[in-house]
């Protein structure tokens, strides 16, 4: 059986359909899996070893030039791949009208997608062949979970979610490096982020506890920040720009992580790496962090991440990295 996955966005969202290939893999033995994906994300779903192909797609960026030729002749290019392989199943993941129309419709074969009281855009449901209602009172991934089960006619499992990605990151010897923890300090909205002097009073209380904390970065102004967090702490060390593989690999070694709310947080998730993450306003229930050893940690009686102090977070941590180092 062939089936192609349509979810282009966004990192955490791209993240969080993992677990439903791994629940089809184990209901439908021999199913294969393509998916559709924006570009910038076209690294992840090929660590799923249900993955054969995965097709970029450049929606954000030809919005920009939507008839100048580049976009018109990748345009083109793209309509001609999908439409080369008749599919058994098509699921759009997504929800969203521009995905339907744009990609999902395209397609040759049967069109799974969430009816019009389900989909984030009802109007998606109308490009669909087949519309399930999915509960919307419950995490995106058993919502995801539940539209795959559904769109391929197995019973949707009752155990939680397993990414199947983590054997991926596991390289001989690892266990052997000095063990580290990982800061995941950047996020692209201001009101989640963690004060730097938060931060800094963190990496404080760690001094003495002889672990590493790398920072990563993306932008140059989140290099900045890593740059004034590692002042003057020789136990802090700003690590170079690097590929998504490569921060992958980073996560998948760490002892522990502590983040904002960003994709990467959710990207450790689905490392089965334990994971604090630090909420203010946003309410964690329907999209926070999923899976093994993950710790939401919120400032009591407030949505102001500021009123989440550095102590809080690391009395939440310390059993964490007692656990961990008996694993060790």
């Amino acid at each position: 059986m062939r089936v192609l996955i349509v979810k282009t966005s966004s990192m955490g969202d791209v993240l969080h359909t993992l677990p439903a290939l791994t629940d089809a893999t184990q209901a439908i033995p021999g199913i294969r899996f393509d998916w559709v994906v924006e570009e910038g994300f076209a690294q992840i779903p090929g660590w799923h070893a249900a993955v054969d192909s995965v097709i970029p797609v450049a929606i954000r960026r030809w919005r920009k030039a939507w008839f100048s030729a580049p976009v018109k002749a990748e345009r083109r290019a793209f309509r001609q791949r999908v439409q080369a392989e008749h599919y058994d199943a098509i699921i759009d993941a997504q929800g969203l009208v521009k995905s339907a129309a744009l990609v999902t419709r395209l397609v040759h074969g049967t069109k799974h997608g969430m009816d019009w009281q389900s989909a984030r855009e009802p109007l998606a449901s109308l490009f669909y062949t087949r519309r399930h209602h999915i509960e919307k009172q419950q995490h995106a991934v058993e919502r995801t979970r539940e539209l795959f089960a559904k769109s391929l006619g197995y019973p949707k499992p009752q155990t939680q979610g397993d990414y199947a990605i983590a054997q991926h990151f596991l390289t001989p010897g690892d266990t052997a490096a000095a063990p580290y923890l990982v800061f995941l300090h950047a996020t692209t909205r201001d009101e989640k982020h963690w004060p730097e002097s938060h931060w800094r009073e963190l990496i404080a209380l760690l001094a003495q506890s002889g672990l590493q904390i790398k920072l990563l970065w993306g932008a140059p102004h989140e290099e900045a920040r890593a740059n004034r967090l590692a002042q003057g702490n020789v136990n802090v060390e700003v690590l170079p720009r690097m590929s998504l593989e490569k921060v992958a690999h980073v996560l998948a070694g760490a002892r522990a992580v502590v983040s904002v709310d960003t994709g990467l947080s959710h990207l450790t998730a689905a490392l089965d790496r334990p994971n604090i993450t630090l909420y203010g306003p946003t309410d964690p229930g329907l999209i926070g962090g999923y899976g093994k050893n993950q710790t939401i940690c919120r400032p009591e009686g407030s949505t102001q991440l500021s009123q989440l102090s550095a102590s809080t977070v690391f009395e939440q941590l310390m059993p964490i990295l007692d656990a961990e180092s008996h694993h060790a």
